[in-house]
């Protein structure tokens, strides 16, 4: 725990939060935007030694498929190796882990967990992935990005006890590992009193599964993702992620399908775990108060998570602050943790500032972005923009004065080429055209940052000619050829969709016909890969 004084301020911070103010969903999310730039990380920072390690970083991002076992540096079994040369090993021992494995929304339920135990006065540290606009956002502290000092100090502490001992038989870690074990080191050195790690990928092979003994583990919803890596079924993919199982470790899942849940309990069984299946919140526990994270989809990952936090805090003999029971409405401190949790690219709702301006104040640009990336979660995304955009009275203050009479609702989106469109398309465009969204155009742009790169030069090929739109236009295609099926395109794809050769470009178009026709609302799904969601953050917080 962390001292009387510290423990004191940070209680009256969290007495300042008024959730009850946050009523209309875009304002909450303009004040959410606001508070993001603020924190540090809101831009990524620019020193020459931190440009140096964003470059020494990309030096272990691997060009080979993340499945390819001659990827040495990626092997399950040199995890040990690379905790014994940190000398981490009683470090990780000691630590206080939530583990969290799954397909959607376990980086949500980890935020939101995070979110109970900081608001219950624990100094906490949260391990997540992947960043949007700076690497930092994936170690938090008390729910702050990592400082670029403390980020810097353990960087280089890491790289070069790893330089010194690594060689041809033991290589230096791979991307992720890297960072999983420079997590490892942050939450040690800093003293957290919980750690909560979100899998990178799967579970069994995970980097952050070199904790032996975490006090809980929760898997989230699965569904189809990285089929490539976890296997064909959901029985297979739902084993890979029973792998953070431990023997005599509490176990909480969200509902699962049959077959999931099939191989979870098996798994389960074969070590002693009791596993519970944990319901999703409803709106009375919470004393109706909103979420922090939008979205229906919310409740269940918020009801994981309040099971998580509840084991964690009785494990560590804190049972004076647990909920009573599962149908009373939450403790004070749990429903402030859960309605102020902040999470971003994920239903998440961005006014964009340079066309909603006091000198452009009948315009309306607004970007609702979610980095869902499987079927179901375009599925869910797809609900969840259609809700939101219905209610025009859901506009920002600034703009509920102004003259708009029409929205028009657009499509931003690309995705991997290891994703199957023809599966995250269809479940986008049934979810919205059921819940009663059309869309007026779609858009299909390469993302602006280059993958093997991170740090200020990470732009895509400015000049056209280097630029391979060949992936875009078959997204086109699949997009139009739906649209055909569904009888809901009967005129030229130029009228439907665009292909941009730039994401720069398109917003800047998006930006022109917004101050063009300023009696249209402009609302824009940006979806289909946080790496996208990321790239327009950075473009419209500039």
């Amino acid at each position: 725990m962390r001292s009387r004084p510290a423990l004191a301020a940070h209680l009256r911070r969290l007495l300042l939060l008024s959730p009850s103010a946050h009523l209309i969903i875009i304002r909450r999310a303009m004040a959410s935007a606001a508070a993001a730039q603020a924190q540090p990380g809101g831009a990524p920072p620019a020193t020459a030694e931190y440009e140096e390690v964003l470059g020494r970083l990309s030096s272990l991002i691997t060009q080979k498929v993340r499945a390819n076992s001659a990827n040495r540096g990626n092997q399950w079994d040199l995890m040990e190796h690379y905790v014994k040369i940190l000398e981490l090993e009683e470090s990780i021992a000691r630590m206080k882990v939530i583990h969290v494995a799954g397909t959607k929304g376990k980086g949500s339920t980890c935020t939101f967990t995070e979110s109970i135990l900081r608001s219950c006065g624990f100094h906490t540290g949260l391990f997540t992935s992947p960043h949007l606009m700076d690497v930092r956002e994936r170690f938090q502290l008390d729910g702050v990005n990592i400082s670029e000092e403390k980020f810097l100090k353990y960087f280089w502490w890491c790289w070069n006890k790893l330089k010194e001992k690594t060689d041809d038989d033991i290589p230096m870690p791979a991307y992720f590992r890297f960072l999983a074990l420079l997590a490892f080191k942050i939450f040690s050195a800093e003293q957290v009193d919980v750690a909560v790690l979100e899998v990178g990928l799967g579970g069994k092979f995970d980097a952050t599964n070199v904790v032996k003994a975490p006090v809980v583990c929760g898997i989230s919803s699965l569904g189809y993702d990285h089929m490539e890596i976890l296997g064909n079924t959901l029985g297979e993919i739902a084993g890979e992620k029973a792998g953070i199982f431990k023997k005599g470790v509490p176990a909480y899942t969200a509902p699962q399908p049959e077959e999931a849940m099939t191989a979870l309990k098996q798994r389960a069984s074969e070590l002693g775990v009791s596993l519970q299946v944990v319901d999703p919140l409803e709106p009375h526990h919470l004393k109706d108060q909103h979420l922090g994270l939008h979205g229906e989809h919310q409740y269940i990952n918020a009801g994981l998570a309040v099971a998580l936090a509840s084991t964690w805090l009785e494990k560590q003999g804190h049972k004076d602050t647990l909920p009573l029971n599962r149908t009373d409405p939450l403790p004070d401190h749990f429903i402030r943790g859960l309605s102020s949790a902040s999470l971003q690219g994920r239903a998440q709702i961005v006014p964009d500032s340079q066309v909603n301006s006091e000198e452009d104040k009948d315009c309306s640009l607004v970007f609702y972005l979610d980095g869902a990336h499987s079927p179901e979660s375009m599925e869910v995304c797809g609900k969840w923009f259609s809700h939101v955009t219905k209610d025009d009275t859901r506009l920002p203050s600034s703009l509920e004065q102004s003259h708009t009479s029409r929205s028009q609702k657009i499509l931003l989106f690309n995705c991997m080429s290891v994703r199957d469109p023809m599966r995250l398309l269809p479940c986008l465009l049934d979810a919205s055209t059921q819940n009663g969204v059309h869309f007026d155009l779609a858009l299909f742009v390469p993302n602006q940052s280059q993958h093997t790169k991170l740090g200020s030069n990470t732009s895509a090929p400015a000049e056209p000619e280097q630029i391979d739109l060949s992936w875009q236009l078959s997204l086109q295609t699949v997009w139009e050829k739906l649209l055909q099926d569904k009888g809901i395109n009967t005129t030229k794809s130029s009228d439907t969709s665009k292909v941009f050769d730039s994401l720069p470009v398109a917003i800047e178009w998006l930006r022109r016909n917004a101050r063009e026709n300023q009696s249209t609302s402009f609302q824009v799904l940006v979806t289909g890969s946080l790496h996208l969601v990321g790239d327009v953050l950075r473009i419209i917080k500039k």
